[in-house]
């Protein structure tokens, strides 16, 4: 699957719980647009979790011609709660093709409460990223709960669903159905589309028996000790 066939609008805005691969996600997806000669500019909006930032790839964005703008901090591994005026090149540029990710909790989807009255008129997608593995969304009624915490708390509505169910280096293809049976279960209590499967591009051979179409990722983010 391609990534514009995921971002069929111009500004993807990409949350979920903290720990679902949402920061690998939108790295990937900035990358692959970049590929397709897309003008990329991607937002990196936690300001909350100290861990797995899209700016600890900014040298990889930057090479491939994407442009990152993040909270005004020298240290990548501190919180100041202060979003970078350059956020509104992404919402009113109509040219560039923005990805916004943010942080993995209603408090962290927060931020964009002050953007909403620029964002809610332009061509925006929130997408939902969701792994089966995280204890605080592996049901259905959890899973729910939390959208519908983040669409309160950002006044946005949510309008697609990836699953990107994970185990880190112990990930397998069941792991992944797993995940693809949760999204699938979260998809018809609430009407909104499962996008994609998130998945290596190993495992892509074993996935053709899915649904929906499975987007290849190469793991760009490391953990913190690595």
């Amino acid at each position: 699957m391609r990534a514009d066939a995921i971002c069929t609008h111009r500004v993807s805005i990409i949350t979920g719980h903290y720990g679902t691969g949402k920061t690998e996600f939108a790295v990937n997806l900035a990358l692959q647009l970049a590929g397709l000669n897309h003008q990329v500019m991607v937002a990196d909006l936690d300001i909350v979790n100290p861990y797995f930032r899209s700016r600890e790839r900014r040298d990889l964005l930057q090479e491939a011609g994407i442009r990152l703008i993040s909270s005004s901090q020298a240290c990548s591994d501190a919180d100041v709660p202060a979003l970078p005026a350059e956020l509104l090149t992404i919402l009113e540029n109509r040219d560039i093709t923005g990805v916004l990710d943010i942080g993995g909790d209603p408090v962290g989807a927060r931020v964009l409460a002050r953007f909403n009255d620029k964002i809610v008129p332009e061509d925006y997608q929130l997408i939902y990223v969701l792994n089966a593995n995280r204890p605080e969304v592996r049901t259905p009624e959890a899973a729910i709960a939390y959208l519908r915490g983040i669409e309160a708390t950002t006044s946005l509505t949510c309008t697609g669903i990836v699953n990107n169910t994970h185990l880190c280096g112990e990930t397998t293809a069941e792991e992944i159905r797993k995940g693809a049976r949760l999204a699938e279960t979260v998809s018809q209590e609430t009407g909104i589309p499962v996008l994609c499967h998130v998945a290596e591009e190993r495992f892509i051979p074993e996935l053709s028996d899915l649904s929906e179409p499975v987007f290849p990722i190469t793991i760009q983010m490391k953990k913190p000790w690595e």
